[in-house]
């Protein structure tokens, strides 16, 4: 029982805290691990975080080569370039958060195993870490975008915040309801990597919206827009690439640049990613007084 004297602590159920709230409370914790990622992902490596350029440089060439180039998706898409980058990015921050944040526990197996800590502390510096790689992409972004015209709006950035926002909710949430599940189930590592090539797919990266529309029935393009990828990407186009094709609001074909219905979209996206959250975050407490046993 705990001692209710002036001055006493607290005592609390061993292996067992408040969750999220324990990460902010025990930032400096989280600092440490954050760093520790980063040196050993890049210890011996001789360009180091010159990969934040690399990977998603190759994947861009690769991706406009395929699908500006050969398919002249920018013949009809104005500024394709910036329009594929500007979604590219955020793919490549949801991706690398949700599968790190998937397998953290198991990376830090030995440290969960030697001292009790907040186990959100891991998926919470996974997503760090992979927001430490998006913001160089992002600065990449900046300058193309000003290069091809692009004077920023005040709306349009919020929105592109908003978007960040919803990605980074949503990879958490997802990152701690796989990381729990991974503990006890490797396959989880897999079907996670499933996951991120159908969303990178299935959202408006490579393709605008409209062609979407024009082949699925109503309520599978509903179903298709409730995603909140779908709205996190079309929130950066709108923050990034829409600003710099003149604002006209229709490309050449005579379809929409932006979907009408954005910002219902951004409202719906956000509160389906907080359900994510709040979902991952009961299921990683309920399971993380096994995770040593386990691990």
């Amino acid at each position: 029982m705990a001692d209710s004297a002036p001055g006493s602590l607290r005592l609390t159920e061993p292996g067992h805290g408040r969750g999220l709230f324990d990460v902010f409370t025990q930032r400096y914790l989280l600092k440490l691990i954050v760093r520790k990622e980063l040196r050993i992902r890049y210890r011996g490596s001789i360009l180091g975080m010159l990969w934040s350029y690399v990977k998603p440089l190759t994947q861009f060439l690769v991706f406009f080569l395929a699908m500006g180039v050969f398919l002249k998706l920018r013949d009809t898409v104005p500024d394709y370039a910036i329009y594929l980058f500007s979604g590219m990015i955020v793919m490549n921050f949801f991706g690398e958060a949700f599968t790190n944040a998937t397998r953290s526990l198991l990376w830090n197996a030995p440290l969960i195993n030697k001292i009790y800590l907040p186990r959100e502390l891991f998926p919470v510096a996974s997503l760090w870490v992979a927001a430490v790689h998006f913001f160089p992409q992002l600065v990449v972004l900046l300058v193309a975008a000003v290069v091809s015209g692009w004077r920023p709006r005040p709306l349009e950035l919020a929105g592109a915040v908003l978007g960040f926002v919803i990605v980074a909710v949503l990879a958490l949430g997802l990152g701690l309801l796989f990381g729990a599940i991974n503990v006890f189930y490797r396959d989880a590592e897999n079907l996670v990597e499933l996951i991120v090539m159908v969303a990178t797919w299935g959202s408006p990266v490579l393709y605008t919206w409209n062609l979407v529309r024009d082949v699925l029935p109503t309520w599978a393009f509903w179903l298709y827009q409730m995603n909140p990828l779908t709205a996190a990407v079309e929130l950066f186009h709108h923050g990034f690439w829409f600003g710099a094709i003149e604002r006209t609001g229709v490309l050449p074909n005579g379809q929409t640049a932006i979907p009408e219905s954005l910002w219902l979209q951004a409202g719906g996206a956000l509160l389906i990613a907080l359900v994510v959250l709040a979902a991952g975050e009961a299921l990683f407490r309920r399971l993380e007084g096994r995770f040593a046993q386990e691990l």
